[in-house]
């Protein structure tokens, strides 16, 4: 399958958070941008997941450790982990999610 980030269509899962998701059999991709001062609430889900900073900065939190994330940093979240985060800038983030995010479909 060949797909092209701009032929997918954004959907805003929360306040402030545009997202662009791939699915595959057992993983979800997706791509963010994210407005700055935008919040994510702490929450945890099955999802193993693995968090990439592409531009800004971020804030996150995992397990109660709280790190500014820039670009090139990424944040490995294991499944039913507390976790939440803020932009501190405009953000561009890119998350692998494993198993498939069934409510990002």
């Amino acid at each position: 399958m060949n797909l092209a980030l701009s032929d997918i269509e954004s959907k805003e899962i929360i306040p402030g958070f545009h997202g662009k998701m791939i699915h595959s059999e057992t993983m979800t991709l997706a791509f963010w941008e994210v407005e700055k001062g935008a919040t994510v609430p702490e929450h945890s889900h099955i999802n193993e997941q693995i968090m990439h900073v592409l531009e800004g900065d971020f804030e996150f939190k995992v397990a109660g450790v709280t790190k500014i994330y820039r670009p090139g940093e990424l944040a490995i979240i294991p499944c039913n982990i507390p976790h939440s985060g803020k932009a501190l800038t405009p953000c561009k983030l890119m998350d692998i999610f494993s198993p498939v995010r069934e409510e990002y479909k």
